[in-house]
């Protein structure tokens, strides 16, 4: 069985490049093993990410992304079983949101930048959805 899970976090740290570069290396390493697909969203201090895959293999990630060091807090936004994934090109692409039009974050949220804190799940869904489809996402695997 399918399932798409959808969570946010801040960094406990500074989110570099080389921390981003790890966080996705690391995920497009193991993803495709576990069967799980993704989009990585980072704007200041905070990531938003999709997961989709088997539910046993979605949770133990999650389960590992909420004990991870590098996130405080972690909040789950969405969970839902799945027919079919939005996000079966991406063993795990990436959003820089610094790299976006403002007003893409601003039609679905209170202010200009990414707070999926303050939205509701499915304004961070409909965000994603905009962002595959105006082609923001970057990783796409071969």
């Amino acid at each position: 069985m399918l399932v798409r899970l959808l969570y946010a976090s801040r960094a406990r740290g500074a989110v570099t490049q080389d921390v981003l570069e790890a966080i996705l290396n690391e995920s497009r390493h193991s993803n495709p093993a576990q069967g799980i697909t993704g989009i990585l969203c980072y704007g200041g201090d905070v990531y938003m990410q999709l997961l989709e895959g088997g539910r046993a293999a979605v949770n133990d990630l999650y389960n590992r992304i909420v004990r991870d060091e590098r996130h405080d807090p972690v909040t789950l936004l969405h969970y839902q079983e799945i027919t079919e994934r939005h996000c079966s090109g991406w063993t795990m692409g990436q959003v820089n949101l610094h790299k976006v039009n403002p007003s893409i974050l601003l039609k679905y949220s209170e202010r200009p930048q990414l707070d999926p804190f303050s939205t509701s799940g499915c304004a961070a869904m409909a965000l994603l959805e905009e962002l595959m489809a105006t082609a923001q996402i970057v990783g796409r695997t071969g």
